[in-house]
């Protein structure tokens, strides 16, 4: 079913993390539609009130809640500027039938590529030597490196990112398992139940989405359960895991490390994550190249517009039943 056109309106961009917003802009405007943005580092109340009277929210990290899309009236469509919708209230959206999209396939490559990346910097010891040079030593022996092709990865969760990884770590000859939850072929033996999952890896990569199911599903009994000696590596959602149960984990061996490019308070960083060299820590930008960015800016006001003018997004996202 499509939404009802709506001729001219204001659409409220909530924040973005890139320098000017013309990408966004040429587009709302070239339909008719004018863009506002919100200030950085807007506040809940500031959002509700620049939202009063839009027909459109594009967002990138900011939350929506239901306060904002209730106190905006003629509210038909929030685009979100990713792949998640974590941060937008699905449930009161349903409510006011407002119609979420989404961009869920603009960075399978980069997230992919950075997932591919951490494991090899772990395994050859990249960040260690890299430190251990700048501070004037010369140590090639103090670490004890891993072939890549003898890892085995263990890849939970199967949507596009998830699968991509897959492939790209068996192309480095490495055995690749996946969990089973959503197998289309139950004879794949490399679909295995997370628990042997866990067991089996010497590399678990996360590509779960957060939501009310997931979130701290990577707890104690998780992390014990994974083999002595692995890596953990997040890019998905920082929520998926316990980071004060990971940092005992890690005191333990399981796993030996950490990877992580998402937390569960951006941009906090928990300081005890910061200061140990068993973790590695990039800043949430496992989505990010020029191209994908590029992409991203265009494609999801261009689907916002399409409900706005009665059509049929390409990406629309699932809601409750309200």
């Amino acid at each position: 079913m499509t939404a009802t056109a709506r001729s001219g309106g204001r659409v409220l961009l909530t924040d973005h993390p890139w320098a000017g917003t013309e990408i966004e802009a040429a587009v709302i405007a070239d339909a008719g539609y004018r863009l506002i943005e919100a200030p950085p580092g807007a506040s809940p109340s500031d959002l509700v009130e620049l939202g009063r009277d839009v027909v459109g929210i594009i967002t990138c990290w900011s939350p929506v809640p239901r306060l904002l899309i209730e106190g905006s009236p003629d509210l038909a469509a929030i685009s979100r500027l990713g792949v998640g919708v974590d941060n937008i209230d699905l449930a009161a959206a349903a409510e006011r039938g407002v119609t979420v999209t989404r961009v869920p396939d603009y960075c399978v490559e980069e997230v992919s590529d950075h997932v591919a990346a951490l494991i090899l910097a772990w395994a050859r010891g990249i960040p260690f030597f890299d430190r251990s040079i700048r501070a004037g030593r010369w140590e090639p022996g103090a670490l004890p490196l891993r072939r890549v092709r003898d890892l085995v990865v263990g890849v939970w969760g199967s949507g596009n990112i998830g699968t991509q990884t897959a492939r790209k770590m068996a192309s480095f000859g490495c055995t690749v398992l996946r969990d089973d939850r959503h197998s289309s072929s139950a004879d794949d033996p490399a679909r295995v139940p997370v628990a042997e999952l866990l067991e089996m890896s010497d590399v678990v990569s996360l590509h779960l989405p957060l939501n009310e199911s997931t979130r701290n599903i990577v707890d104690g009994s998780v992390l014990s359960a994974m083999r002595p000696g692995s890596l953990l590596v997040n890019t998905g959602r920082g929520g998926l895991v316990d980071t004060e149960a990971l940092l005992q984990a890690l005191g333990s061996g399981r796993p030996a490390a950490a990877a992580l490019d998402v937390f569960p308070d951006e941009p906090h960083v928990p300081e005890a994550l910061v200061g140990r060299d068993d973790v590695l820590l990039t800043p949430h930008v496992a989505f990010s190249s020029v191209q994908s960015v590029l992409e991203l800016r265009r494609r999801a006001p261009e689907d916002l517009v399409r409900v706005l003018r009665g059509e049929q997004p390409h990406h629309p996202v699932a809601l409750p039943q309200p």
